[in-house]
């Protein structure tokens, strides 16, 4: 991680002079105000202040980097090739940390045997596997060497006056603490898309209909599914084969819609739990407040349907540095909290809380009962006991070792000028304006739970689809290769707004959405965002116009692959 010296030399007078306050302590200029500071975010500003600008970041809590330090350090790749620039940098630097003797504590750097990411046996540049304080540090770092100007605990205000617009542009945004920021350009890098949403551009939720966009596998999709399923022949009724008894949490009646059809639905959130095995740094399950057994009653009838596959275990726990793990959901009933989202995206910030509260508690109950509980068969319980949240890690948030950090893996999309699809995954159809490679398969979490036609729990929504060709085709699977992302699916529709850029919650399907959606994509998209901008600024014209020539060559310059 080579210091930018000259940079840091000129942040006083560079801060003064691009980013004016107007000595009211309440109101700020600058030339790029970017919202989040999810990757995208960070890359967006390190990005302008390669190309000389002035960007302030607004993060509504008090840590910066989103999922990449909230927990998710078993990257998705799909294709480590197809990420260059500042998403190839920061994994670099993750390597150059963990070169480091003193970044190992709880284990030496050659007992550590990663699944799959290793950049020790392969000889790499680069480590996509990193505990969620390992990623901070790296992005603390970038925060000092690069000058950001990063403003924590500001939340945009998304009532009336929230986001000023004049001519199609947006003028300034206001946060809850009264601050008004302007600039002349705007880059929502939220997970959630309130800044666009405000800014009253084209966006939609949910899934689509196959019809939309002549996709294959967008909609409803029971017939598709196959993994993360519920064991056969599991009751859905409080009173086993006792309808009058009422169904089970989370778990609804079937829908009428057929295969195929859209709904307002989003696929399944969780806590990307960060765990130990080690008992100098573990901190044990707890039972939380409120706990109730009705509510894990579907997981325990699940696991005494019989053995899970693979391992039996309900959980994918991924090895991370110093005896630690990136834990993920994993088959029909673990860490996902189906169905108890849909509401999220659109929902205000007191009812969001609301929905984290439920998450959290949901999954610290779900770890509580698979140690603990006496209906677990015992091969799991002591597995799981095993295992805790660390007393290193989101130190300062909760106090409990678990995060703040909800993942959200899918919110709003943008409908801008190009709609990525199942089509541009499965390399059907090529975009004009190549940006950046999506390399991961289309991967959606399960949507709902629901009573089948034979009177038992299914899920419904999980796809996982890395085929070029689609399902109907008859064809055998080849997986598809790195595609190009559009341009046009960073900005919005021409005429809607004119110096706005959207490079997490971009324009794109369900299904496509669930290929994107990984975080190396969204750095190389901040990357993109962060010099479009710059070049819009200097050429004093729409994000929509901005010369794609110049902006490719310089994209190549920087070493983004597209």
């Amino acid at each position: 991680m080579k210091r930018n010296l000259g940079l840091v030399v000129g942040t006083a007078v560079g801060v003064l002079a691009g980013c004016l306050n107007l000595g009211t302590h309440t109101e700020t200029m600058c030339d790029i105000v970017i919202y989040g500071s999810s990757p995208a975010a960070i890359a967006a500003a390190v990005q302008a202040r390669k190309m000389g600008l002035e960007p302030i970041l607004l993060e509504p809590t008090g840590r910066i980097g989103g999922l990449t330090t909230g927990g998710l350090g078993q990257t998705d790749i799909g294709n480590k090739a197809a990420f260059g620039g500042l998403a190839r940098k920061f994994y670099q630097d993750i390597k150059a940390y963990y070169e480091k003797p003193d970044a190992w504590k709880f284990q030496t750097r050659d007992e550590y045997k990663p699944r799959g990411q290793s950049c020790w046996e392969r000889k790499e540049d680069s480590m996509w596997t990193f505990e969620p304080s390992a990623a901070l540090k790296v992005l603390e770092f970038w925060e000092k060497d690069w000058a950001l100007v990063i403003h924590r605990h500001e939340r945009l205000d998304r009532g009336p006056g929230g986001v000023e617009m004049k001519d199609g542009r947006i003028v300034a945004i206001r946060t809850e603490s009264g601050k008004r920021f302007a600039a002349k350009m705007f880059i929502d890098a939220s997970y959630e898309g309130d800044l666009m949403a405000a800014a009253g551009v084209t966006y939609t939720v949910g899934r689509e209909s196959n019809s939309v966009y002549g996709e294959t596998i967008s909609g409803h999709q029971r017939a598709l599914m196959k993994n993360h399923q519920m064991q056969n022949g599991v009751d859905p009724y409080v009173k086993k084969g006792d309808p009058s008894s009422g169904l089970l949490p989370g778990v609804e009646r079937d829908c009428p819609e057929p295969d195929g059809t859209g709904d307002r639905r989003v696929q399944a959130y969780c806590f990307r739990m960060c765990l130990t095995d080690d008992p100098r740094n573990r901190i044990p399950f707890k039972k939380p407040a409120g706990y109730r057994e009705l509510d894990y009653e579907l997981l325990l009838r699940n696991l005494e349907a019989g053995p899970l596959d693979r391992d039996g275990l309900p959980w994918i726990n991924s090895p991370m540095p110093n005896r630690k793990t990136d834990t993920n959901n994993r088959t029909g009933c673990s860490t996902d909290f189906i169905g108890q989202n849909w509401s999220y995206p659109e929902a205000t910030y007191a009812e969001r809380a609301q929905i984290e509260d439920a998450h959290l508690k949901y999954q610290q109950g779900l770890m509580w009962t698979l140690a603990n509980h006496p209906r677990v068969p015992e091969k799991i319980r002591k597995e799981v006991s095993r295992w805790g949240t660390c007393k290193d890690e989101f130190v300062g948030e909760r106090g409990d070792g678990w995060q703040n950090q909800l993942y959200v893996r899918e919110a709003r999309r943008l409908v801008g000028e190009y709609v990525m699809t199942e089509h541009e995954c499965r390399g059907e159809r090529v975009v004009p304006h190549p940006i950046a490679l999506g390399a991961y398969g289309m991967d959606s979490h399960n949507v709902r739970r629901y009573v089948d036609e034979k009177g038992f729990v299914k899920n419904e929504g999980n796809i996982e689809d890395y085929n070029k060709n689609t399902p109907t085709s008859g064809k055998p699977f080849e997986r598809f290769a790195p595609y190009p992302i559009d341009y046009g699916a960073i900005v919005p529709k021409r005429g809607e707004c004119a110096n706005l850029f959207v490079p997490v919650c971009l324009s794109s399907s369900h299904m496509a959405f669930g290929s994107i959606r990984m975080e190396p994509v969204f750095f190389v998209l901040g990357q993109v965002s962060g010099t479009a901008a710059a070049q819009a600024i200097r050429a004093k014209c729409a994000v929509q116009d901005v010369d794609y020539g110049k902006l490719s060559s310089r994209l190549k310059h920087e070493g983004c692959r597209f």
